[in-house]
């Protein structure tokens, strides 16, 4: 991947962190420092929870002295074994007399504690001691037993007994395994990843180091922009592989062909496995807690209770017994009627390296479904099937549509290239030419290639059916070329015509949506985006995102945040690490709310892992607008070098495949420049922002940008926002409208009035700002106590927004006797610019620079620069 840093550190896992887990560490504390009614306490758990690791870290904790052993399969068979170098051979020989001289050495070696690891493997006399001790009280005893093991009789009472308390050790919360995973590796892990890992591990902190380890050795666990992702499936190592076998390598040979068939079609009806292996069979592996029935639609599956069972399986298997198993699953199914997608996929899933064979039919069958569904990578590898037995455009191109979901575009267009368009119909050529399209525009970045491909089809396609699809995709691209009128035409044309198929109606709600919500047609947008829930559930799941960027930006732009984010939650289930640019458009959508709600605290780490996830050039047009909203958010958060980057980087994007965004860039870059105390720039660029928004019909983004610029402190176009307010009317034009006319008449009351609406719909930066206004407005007309309520209103609505800085914030908390230009070019100085940088940043002579010096020192009575910039500084916390 070009472009992209992609770290190459290497990662000492040999000290792993621990997750210190206080409840349970107050309660082993407890029971070993003697001040409960104890011997002891006695620690449950599966292999790998952490029992051991807890219990060493309480010990350590203590003043008294501890002695550790650990039982073992291979001292179980001698009589004292893991006590053996307390008593020398004579145990072997008396085992009473051992027993007893044992007894005497702990006592004279005044072991506080004794520490059993792996209790459930301790020989007889080991447990013997081990409950003589506990009885005695001459010792406290901490002991680790694994779940679903036999436990001596002698350990056992001692809990039944009441002589040790009981602790269940439960497997880390999702919180705590990422928090473990971020600690090792010294940085950020992006959410997908962890989700992976998470899932993959069960919680278990054993499972996850190696699972960690795996993929760092595997090479697909990297670094990119300081995030970490994990970019291909989870690695197995041989140390897990061998903790996991102990469960299963010792199974009859039945029970053990259960487990490989399970392997292969997790998971399997119950009645499909009952056949191939019998009925009691299945129920042996249930009662040894390998696997679970479960009841789903109506149906009972079988699978693993741990997910990385059927990855050892699998590891462990050779090719040729992979190809047997895999064919007597394909010949026991291929049987059955296919009521379901899931069931083709399995089908046709199965019959890939395997000692059966299947028809191309189904291969793209089922890699359209898979790709419907998300699982994208296995489209990819049902639909190359598909195309090696001869599936012709169909496969090539859902092998296409695959590549181009991983952010694989080049590969992509190669794979369409192979076609020749001269040669073929109309039905193949608009397949051939909407993948083109889409991989073109919004992966490549091309958009002059793309819109060659659309000219094509708009030359040569004349049947009405796909003539619709045709204007469908034109309305998309339109769209993001900035050319909102033509985007709406056409998708009002698709609308309109009622045989238009759910292909034509998806492409024209997506243009349609964003250039009605783009031009503030609140009620235009609503009905397409009506239109298109009625048709969502009849297309492939990803095509969700991209329609449902348009409907986000209508309902934040509408000021309907609680329908935005309710809305952006439900896309669909992310299983793999190859549907990255799928996670990272799900995440564009949730940061679009966040920093239309203002919380800029959970919009920037969001952004900041989808930006990473998107860092590839084959994910051109989604990456802009993610990069734009992490910028935005760096620069409200105070965040200025990590703000200047990204814009910068934006910059280097630009073009006509993201046209549309323009606007809202020069938004993000009036930002940037308020982030770095040049508000008179801020302005400047808000209003070049409505101007562009204006002369490309985005009257919503007008609205923004004219808001954006009264809160930086213009007042010379606050008449045009109400009017724009009142025309495009919602729930936030509706107090827009408010806050302008409050500004232009100076009434500090409708200005917290105004504030008060903004937070009541959710749009705290908005409410904090106008708060702040306002504390002005009351302080200017020596108000005292209001100008205080406003300021303290503004405080916490910003400290809700993660702790931002605003120009109207710094004036509410820092009032000082400065007019605008001389509080910015204090705030220069307090920088460290110099007068000439100052002069050059403004566009003004030196001598100017000097006047506002002079007079601010004045006003502040202070006398040089070192001063003036000690004040700003202080004011800023600084």
């Amino acid at each position: 991947m070009s472009g992209i840093a992609v770290s190459s550190l290497v990662v000492d896992t040999r000290s792993w962190p621990i997750v210190r887990r206080e409840d349970e560490f107050g309660t082993i504390r407890s029971a070993l420092a003697g001040t409960q009614d104890f011997a002891g306490i006695v620690l449950f758990g599966d292999a790998g929870v952490g029992k051991t690791t807890l219990a060493r870290a309480v010990t350590q904790s203590l003043p008294t002295p501890v002695h550790w052993v650990a039982g073992t399969e291979s001292a179980r068979s001698i009589p004292l074994g893991v006590f053996a170098h307390l008593v020398g051979p004579a145990a072997s020989r008396d085992p009473i007399a051992g027993l007893a001289a044992a007894r005497e050495t702990i006592r004279s070696a005044e072991h506080s504690i004794i520490g059993v690891d792996d209790a459930h493997l301790l020989d007889h006399l080991s447990a013997t001691l081990v409950h003589q001790l506990a009885l005695e009280g001459s010792v406290r005893i901490v002991a680790a037993v694994r779940d679903g093991e036999t436990v001596p009789d002698a350990i056992t009472s001692l809990w039944k007994d009441g002589y040790l308390k009981r602790l269940r050790l439960t497997p880390f919360s999702k919180t705590q395994c990422l928090a473990l995973v971020e600690e090792a590796l010294g940085g950020r892990l992006e959410g997908l990843s962890g989700d992976l890992m998470w899932t993959a591990s069960c919680g278990n902190a054993l499972y996850i180091r190696h699972l960690v380890e795996g993929a760092l050795e595997a090479g697909t666990l990297r670094q990119v922009r300081g995030v970490w992702q994990l970019r291909g499936r989870t690695a197995v190592t041989s140390e897990l592989a061998s903790l996991l076998d102990a469960r299963i390598e010792q199974l009859p040979e039945d029970e053990a062909h259960t487990l490989q068939l399970l392997a292969f079609a997790e998971p399997l009806s119950l009645d499909t496995l009952s056949t191939l292996v019998g009925p009691d069979t299945v129920e042996g592996v249930e009662r040894r807690g390998l696997i679970r029935v479960v009841e789903d639609s109506h149906t009972l599956d079988v699978r693993f209770t741990h997910p990385l069972y059927g990855e050892v399986i699998r590891r462990g298997l050779g090719r040729a017994a992979t190809r047997r198993l895999k064919g007597e699953l394909f010949s026991a199914m291929h049987q059955q009627p296919v009521h379901a997608p899931a069931q083709r996929i399995r089908l046709a899933e199965l019959a890939l390296d395997s000692d059966s064979t299947a028809d191309s039919e189904l291969f793209a069958a089922a890699a359209h479904d898979a790709i419907a569904l998300t699982n994208i990578t296995l489209g990819e590898r049902l639909a190359r099937a598909s195309v090696e037995r001869g599936g012709g455009l169909v496969a090539s191109e859902l092998l296409a549509r695959s590549l181009l979901w991983q952010g694989r575009a080049a590969e992509a267009e190669d794979v369409l290239n192979a076609f020749d368009p001269d040669s073929m119909n109309e039905l193949e050529l608009v397949r051939w030419g909407m993948a083109r399209i889409a991989n073109l525009h919004w992966s490549m970045g091309d958009a002059a290639r793309a819109d060659e491909v659309l000219h094509l089809l708009q030359r040569r396609v004349s049947h009405p059916a796909l003539r619709l699809v045709v204007e469908g995709v034109a309305s998309a691209t339109r769209a993001f070329e900035n050319l909102l009128d033509e985007a709406a035409v056409a998708s009002q044309r698709v609308l309109d015509d009622a045989t238009a198929s759910p292909w034509a109606l998806i492409w024209a709600v997506f243009g349609g949506t964003l250039a009605a919500a783009l031009a503030g047609r609140v009620d235009d947008a609503a009905a397409i985006v009506e239109r298109g829930r009625q048709i969502e559930n009849e297309l492939d799941s990803l095509l969700r995102y991209p329609t449902m960027f348009g409907e986000i930006r209508a309902l934040t732009l509408a000021g309907e945040f609680d329908d935005a984010e309710a809305r952006s939650g439900h896309i669909g289930q992310i299983s793999s690490p190859g549907q990255y640019l799928a996670w990272g458009m799900s995440n564009i959508l949730l940061g679009a709310v966040e920093v239309a709600r203002g919380r800029f605290d959970l919009a920037a780490p969001r952004m900041e892992e989808t930006v990473a996830a998107l860092a590839a050039e084959s994910a051109a047009s989604w990456s802009f607008p993610a990069a734009m909203l992490l910028a935005q958010s760096h620069c409200v958060l105070g965040n200025v070098d990590a703000a200047a980057k990204t814009v910068n980087e934006l910059r280097g994007k630009v073009g006509r495949h993201v046209a549309v965004f323009e606007p809202q860039f020069r938004l993000v870059e009036a930002w940037l420049a308020a982030a770095e105390g040049h508000v008179s720039g801020a302005i400047s660029r808000a209003l070049e922002a409505a101007d562009l928004a204006r002369d490309s019909g985005q009257r919503a983004v007008e609205m923004v940008a004219l808001h954006d610029a009264a809160r930086f402190g213009d007042l010379t176009s606050l008449q045009r926002l109400v009017d724009i307010a009142h025309t495009i009317g919602g729930r936030l034009a509706a107090p827009l409208a408010t806050y302008g006319a409050a500004l232009l008449s100076s009434d500090a009351d409708e200005l917290c009035s105004a504030a008060e609406q903004f937070e009541s719909i959710g749009a705290l930066l908005s409410a904090a700002d106008a708060a702040a206004q306002a504390a002005a407005l009351f302080r200017a007309a020596d108000d005292r106590r209001h100008a205080q309520d406003c300021a303290a209103t503004a405080d916490r609505l910003a400290a809700a927004c993660g702790g931002v800085h605003t120009p109207a914030l710094e004036m509410a908390s820092q009032p000082l006797p400065l007019s605008p230009r001389e509080r910015e070019i204090a705030s220069f100085v307090s920088q460290g610019l110099s007068n000439r940088d100052i002069a050059d940043r403004l566009v003004v002579s030196t001598r100017t620079v000097e006047g506002h010096i002079y007079r601010a020192c004045i006003k502040l009575d202070v006398t040089d620069r070192e001063g003036l910039a000690l004040v700003i500084r202080r004011g800023r916390g600084d």
